[in-house]
This record gives structure tokens, C-alpha cells and sequence, in this order.
């Protein structure tokens, strides 16, 4: 099926009035790495070695998260089944050589939901680990499960040789545009559980030796309570990778995901995180382009018992543009056209991609305006005929 481009300019009601120059705002940092995107309009607004490959530290956890997300989505797993902590796991994941620890004991049964807490909020190499081990039975094993769900998620630049992201001689290796990638699909695939796991201030779990007292932990999160709306993601450090973070917040509608890597200090990293996601909610705005319904263009349909389609915004379309800035701007739908029916009304069918002289393109959804149903045998057969002939 050949790729149909529709140019479309953009009417006056949804070009932005009083157009001019719309340079983007630079972000100085000492990160060697660090990307910024807007979610809410799939616009990058900071990209400083993105594609560079690099051992991820515990930010590779979120993939483990991420796997373990999708089989209780699935019903392959659930919340409440425990798994064992083995005597061999405790024994390589025990003590100050192991990094961080959420001091699981030999023998103990843990909740699936547990762990999760444990990896997120407390970045427990053991329990991820032990969840590794329960869900596939070999950590190896599980690893096969991350790359083939990096893989579906076209994370094209990167690997996982464990579940924790212990170093390994540059078997383990992500990008930050991959880790915003996956941080975005976590979001959006699972909200409930990426609601219910990124964001918890602490967590309680072992005891100490001796006094027999209880353990809490505080978030890594260097955005937690520090930045309005943060709600996620994960931290990273090892001596190789240098303090990182992946992380997310939402501000008046609009999710920011970032990534820095490559940093030289646990408070070097709080400072620049927090700087990065507030420089890009006060110098980066939304703005309007279609309202939620508004048609935008017409697609053509093959074999359907109607010969077009409506493309319509399934929400409020907007950009994201340099704060204060009103570029020219203009837009065209791309589509495989042209469409096959059926077609389900909300259906994601094409897209809208914006350009302005200055930025670069931002692509939003549009869907099916109605159902298209397929034609009968005679619709069939008269598009048959006129496919042949030219009719």
C-alpha cells in the first residue's frame, strides 16, 4: 500500500496569530547527556547526545518494571503472588558489594506487588532479581523478555543483560531518547500501576541486625517534592555510568518526560533535574491548534460502502512552541492510504504534522470521523471493475 501524503495548510482559525521567528531556547548543563520531550505533543525541546549509547545503572529497572507492568496487565501474573527469595540470590545480593539492597531475607515469600515497590521506590537490586527469577525462572531467562519487549517498543539502540542494570562489560547498554521511549510507554500503556508504583515517598521492608527494627527508604526521585506534578521515574549510579535519571511530570495538561546521564554527584543531580524539567515548562507553552472534534481532512477508503472518511481530532491538538513566540505555522496529514474498511469512528488512521521554519516537525493523532463498514459483494466487485479500468 503506497504512503498518500494530503497536504493541508493550516486555515487561519488554527494558525497561531501574529507569526515571526520561533528559535528554541537553549539549556546549558554540565549532564553529558540529557533529552527533554513534551508528551503531550511528541515535540523534543532538548536533545544533547541522545543517541549516544551508554550502561543505563538502575534506570534499567524500569524495563524490568516495565515487563512485569505488562504480564499483570495480561493476567499472567498478579499482585498478590509471592515469590521466594533463594538462598543464591541472597547470598550474591547481600551486603554493602551488591549496591542497593531492599533487605530481603534467604527464604522469605514476597508479593509480586512488594518487589515492585521495592525496585521502584527503594531501587532493590535483590528484588528485582527475585522477581526476574520467580516470573521466568532464570534471570537470562527474563532478560530474553526485556529485549523482545524493547524490541516491540522500538528501542532500536539498546540491550539488557540483567535485570537490575549491574554493570556487566557493556552488555547492558540504553540511549536516552530509549529510556524516554520506555518511560513514555510505561506511562501511557499502564497509567494505574504507573500511578500506583512511581510515586510513593518511602517504603518499609526488612529489619535491622540486632535491634530487629524496621526499614524504610526514602524515593531517589530527585523531583519528588521538589518540582509540581512530578510523579516518576528512576535514578541510576554506578562508578561506570555516573549519576543519572529518568524522570516525568505534568503541569496544566502537558507531561514532560526527561533524561539526564553521565553526572558527578547525587546533588548534582537534584540541582540539574530540577532545573531541566523547570526550564521546560516555563519556557516551552502549549498552544491550541484543533479542537477536539473538529474535522481536519478527508481520507480516501478502499473496499468500504462509503468511498471517504472524516479525520478528526480526538482531543485538543495543540503544539508546543517557545514561550512568547507565535511562528508561522503549517501542517499536512500523512496517511497509508488509501484506507482499507472497516474503520471503527476514533480509530487512529493518520496523522497531523506540523512544521515551522524554525522547530521541528510535531506529529499529532487524528482518527476515523465514523464507522466505515465494509462494502457487500457487488461494492466489491464495482471497485473491482473501476480499479481495472479507470473508471
Amino acid at each position: 500500500m503506497k504512503k498518500l501524503l494530503a497536504a493541508t495548510i493550516l486555515t487561519p482559525a488554527l494558525l497561531i496569530a501574529n507569526p515571526g521567528l520561533a528559535e528554541a531556547p537553549d539549556f546549558p548543563t554540565p549532564a553529558p547527556v540529557a533529552y527533554l520531550t513534551d508528551l503531550s505533543t511528541g515535540a523534543v525541546l532538548f536533545s544533547k547526545d541522545a543517541d549516544r549509547r551508554m550502561p543505563p545503572a538502575s534506570m534499567a529497572k524500569m524495563m524490568t518494571v516495565y515487563v512485569a507492568f505488562d504480564m499483570l496487565k495480561k493476567g499472567e501474573i498478579k499482585l498478590g503472588q509471592k515469590f521466594e527469595v533463594r538462598p543464591e540470590t541472597w547470598q550474591r545480593w547481600h551486603g554493602p558489594e551488591a549496591g542497593s539492597t531492599m533487605f530481603l531475607s534467604t527464604g522469605e515469600q514476597v508479593s509480586v506487588e512488594n518487589l515492585l515497590k521495592g525496585i521502584v521506590t527503594l531501587s532493590g537490586n535483590d528484588a528485582c532479581v527475585v522477581l526476574a527469577e520467580g516470573i521466568s525462572g532464570t534471570e537470562p531467562a527474563f532478560t530474553s523478555r526485556m529485549n523482545e519487549a524493547a524490541k516491540q517498543l522500538g528501542l532500536t539502540n539498546s540491550h539488557f543483560g540483567t535485570s537490575n542494570g549491574w554493570p556487566d562489560n557493556g552488555v547492558t547498554y540504553v540511549t536516552a531518547r530509549d529510556l524516554a521511549k520506555l518511560a513514555a510507554a510505561t506511562i501511557q500503556n499502564f497509567p494505574d500501576y504507573y500511578k500506583k508504583f512511581y510515586s510513593l515517598p518511602s517504603f518499609t521492608w526488612g529489619k535491622t541486625l540486632g535491634a530487629g527494627a524496621d526499614i524504610t527508604q526514602q524515593n531517589r526521585d530527585p523531583l519528588l517534592g521538589r518540582v509540581a506534578g512530578a510523579d516518576g521515574l528512576k535514578t541510576g549510579h554506578t562508578e561506570e555510568a555516573g549519576y543519572g535519571f529518568t524522570g516525568s511530570a505534568t503541569q496544566d495538561g502537558r507531561r514532560l518526560v526527561m533524561v539526564m546521564a553521565g553526572l558527578t554527584s547525587s546533588n548534582q543531580r537534584i540541582e540539574e533535574s530540577v532545573k531541566f524539567m523547570n526550564w521546560g515548562f516555563r519556557s516551552w507553552q502549549a498552544k491550541p491548534i484543533a479542537a477536539k472534534g473538529r474535522k481536519i481532512e478527508t481520507a480516501e477508503v478502499q473496499l468500504g460502502d462509503a468511498t471517504t472518511v472524516g479525520l478528526v481530532a480526538p482531543t485538543n491538538l495543540t503544539v508546543t512552541l517557545p514561550a512568547g513566540a507565535a511562528p508561522a505555522l503549517s501542517g499536512k496529514v500523512v496517511y497509508n492510504g488509501p484506507i482499507k474498511a472497516p474503520i471503527k469512528a476514533g480509530q487512529h488512521i493518520a496523522d497531523l504534522i506540523i512544521s515551522s521554519p524554525d522547530l521541528p516537525p510535531q506529529t499529532l493523532p487524528l482518527v476515523a470521523e465514523n464507522d466505515v463498514a465494509e462494502a457487500g459483494f457487488f461494492g466489491r466487485a464495482w471497485a473491482g471493475l473501476t480499479g481495472l479500468f479507470g473508471g
